[in-house]
């Protein structure tokens, strides 16, 4: 059986097939930024997907192995009625429209889900109850999974993670998005954890807009951008494992998968790894592999392979 997933998310035109023997193929393109902006408005990505979807997609297709038997798609950012944007439609639609054409079911699906299932892969957790913490441009959402159930557990409310990585490195100069370019500077820097970590009372929904008003005072004082952009990695690692360890103590689950954009990058995995090691927690922490930690459609893909096969 092979699955045709799409997403098209804020940042991101993705596609990807999945089958139940071969490792998942994708082909993505990020969304053209000006320089010097932090991301699109909807409008304008919406229409930078019509433009891309075809030049993703049919280079995918003819890699195939095989007849598709179902197109799933994220529609959403998350579980929800309330939860909607735009860019997802363009994912949808194509998708509805392919499946029509080939006359095979058509799968729906939320991008964090997509993100979720598409880190899961391959990691080898050991149970479907595990704590996921999704993190992005537009999520810092820590949730218990429980095979198909997803309760919510904590998140920032304030700036996301993704944003706080942005906007501190737009503020230095570099391209959008700019994680792997602020990681690239990090690396020459050094942190002396000067920014302290800020939570609500409940010890798991935190905040990061103090962080970012910190970080863009240094900035402008002139501080070495190297350890100003280090100084980002030490704050987000040390917020994501006060999340984690409060997730833990109220779910008693001790799996964790990361996913996201954030979650991609090498560095904040490392130091992640570190200061858990450090920290003695007992927290067992999975990434997913860096290339289907970012947006990406994989997820999507597998989650409709599974629902044809009656999984979910």
């Amino acid at each position: 059986m092979l699955a045709l997933g799409l997403d098209t998310s804020c940042y991101t035109t993705s596609a990807a097939l999945c089958d139940d023997s071969t490792a998942p193929r994708q082909m993505r393109r990020l969304l053209p930024v000006p320089a010097g902006e932090r991301g699109l408005r909807q409008s304008e990505a919406v229409f930078a997907h019509v433009r891309q979807l075809s030049d993703v997609l049919l280079p995918l297709l003819k890699e195939a192995p095989g007849p598709i038997d179902c197109v799933c798609a994220s529609v959403s950012p998350r579980d929800g009625e309330d939860s909607y944007m735009p860019v997802f439609q363009v994912g949808a639609s194509h998708g509805r429209a392919i499946a029509a054409a080939l006359k095979v079911p058509f799968f729906e699906t939320t991008h964090q889900r997509g993100h979720i299932a598409a880190a899961a892969w391959g990691t080898g957790l050991a149970s479907s109850r595990f704590v996921a913490l999704h993190l992005s441009g537009g999520t810092t959402d820590v949730m218990l999974m429980d095979g198909d159930s997803i309760s919510p557990l904590g998140t920032s409310v304030d700036l996301h993670a993704g944003q706080l990585v942005d906007r501190v490195g737009v503020a230095l100069s570099l391209p959008f998005p700019s994680g792997p370019y602020l990681e690239e500077m990090a690396r020459k820097g050094a942190s002396a954890a000067r920014i302290p970590v800020s939570f609500e009372k409940d010890g798991i929904n935190c905040h990061l807009s103090g962080a970012e008003a910190q970080l863009m005072r240094m900035i402008q004082s002139g501080e070495k951008k190297e350890d100003i952009a280090a100084e980002v990695y030490s704050i987000l690692c040390r917020t994501v494992l006060r999340m984690l360890t409060t997730a833990s103590d109220q779910t008693g689950a001790r799996e964790m998968l990361l996913a996201g954009g954030v979650a991609s990058s090498h560095l904040f995995r490392q130091l992640l790894l570190e200061r858990n090691e450090k920290r003695r927690t007992g927290l067992q922490i999975h990434f997913g592999r860096p290339e289907f930690s970012g947006d990406n459609a994989v997820g999507a893909a597998l989650i409709g392979l599974k629902k044809l096969q009656g999984v979910e």
